[in-house]
């Protein structure tokens, strides 16, 4: 008559020759009592072997690569050997499951880092204000080289990206322009409204929009129109390595590529301008039409009587500044893109920030030389 097995065979750990041996039964009503008896965490353990291992569940498979991870005392966990191809496979399925250590917390950046930091951060912009104002001086350079020899002009070039950046904008400016009349109009009436001087809506629209509004949103649309798609397609030819393409053939990229787009740029965003100047009085002397009961007729007359041709001249001044802002900042960040998908994204949304921040800090400067001068 054989011995029956019994249900569990208590586990025993024992450690001989630099091995660690387990046998019996890894369960998880059993593997507490061998947490006691494990080996001290560092110990000079060169494998844990499961050869006598008679059984094992998920809690002995955890205790084993524990105790393994333990005994290396932080490097790498000591060799298991001697397991079943079952308990092999539990233990990969136990470890790949195993909560990850998690890493320290970084310290707390002291003053001295932060102010570094500070540091390294300026030297940077800096660096890239000293690049683009060189960048600025090759374009500058290259569109007065065109004066002396106007046959180094690319006019189909020129006149593809005019289309691009003037003729197909103007939908999109002349719908913002209207539209930021019509608020104009309607916010302007429930103000004066209040002390009967509903007329003077026309003052209000008539100077919003030709010194400031006007061609403000025409260049933050045009910059986040045109500069991101010059940055997009000059980056998408260097990623190509056309740009080197050219240099290589002894062709000047700022020649071919950079000055038709500024050129463009320089043209029409006055124009656009001046639309986005006329949509934004036709909104607002409709909407004065519609709230105050302001004819076009006595819009106009009060439009011409009370308003001169500066405010508009202040307005158009800024445009060629713009153009060339916003033209030089998409083709600047254009050239510096890698050879990688990212970098062209990245730089990209860059200069429409930088184009959009840029016109912005230009118009204050604007506004304030010309309070200055009293105009």
């Amino acid at each position: 008559m054989t011995a029956q097995r019994p249900d569990r065979i208590a586990p025993v750990i024992a450690t001989a020759g630099g091995r660690v041996e387990l046998s019996g039964d890894l369960l998880i009503g059993t593997v507490a009592d061998l947490v006691s008896h494990a080996p001290a965490p560092g110990a000079d353990v060169q494998a844990v072997d499961l050869s006598r291992v008679e059984r094992m569940d998920t809690a002995g498979a955890w205790f084993v690569l524990d105790l393994a991870a333990r005994l290396s005392g932080g490097d790498a966990p000591a060799p298991i050997e001697g397991a079943s191809d079952s308990q092999a496979t539990l233990l990969d399925t136990v470890r790949e499951n195993m909560p990850r250590a998690t890493p320290a917390p970084e310290p707390r950046a002291s003053l001295t880092d932060r102010i570094a930091r500070l540091g390294r951060a300026t030297y940077g912009v800096g660096l890239v204000a000293v690049e683009m104002t060189a960048f600025l001086g090759q374009v500058v350079a290259a569109l007065a080289g065109l004066v002396l020899r106007p046959r180094r002009l690319r006019l189909t070039s020129l006149v593809h990206h005019m289309q691009e950046v003037g003729w197909n904008a103007i939908p999109i400016v002349t719908l913002m322009a209207f539209l930021i009349g019509v608020v104009l109009a309607f916010q302007g009436s429930a103000q004066l409204r209040q002390f009967g001087a509903e007329v003077f809506v026309v003052d209000l629209i008539a100077i919003a929009v030709l010194r400031e509004l006007g061609i403000l949103l025409t260049a933050i649309i045009v910059a986040g129109r045109s500069g991101s798609a010059f940055t997009a397609a000059i980056g998408s030819m260097k990623m190509r390595e056309e740009v080197s393409a050219m240099r290589t053939l002894g062709l000047d990229p700022v020649q071919i590529l950079v000055v038709p787009r500024v050129l463009a740029l320089f043209l029409t965003l006055p124009l656009l301008g001046f639309i986005a100047d006329v949509a934004g009085l036709v909104g607002g002397a409709v909407m004065s039409w519609i709230e105050l009961g302001v004819s076009p007729v006595v819009f106009q007359s009060r439009l011409v009587a009370n308003i001169d041709l500066w405010q508009f001249g202040v307005g158009i001044i800024k445009a060629p500044f713009f153009a060339l802002i916003i033209g030089v900042i998409g083709c600047y960040e254009g050239l510096k893109v890698g050879g990688n998908a990212e970098s062209l994204g990245r730089l990209t949304s860059t200069s429409v920030v930088v184009a959009i921040f840029m016109v912005i800090v230009v118009d204050a400067l604007f506004s304030i030389f010309f309070a200055l001068v009293g105009v």
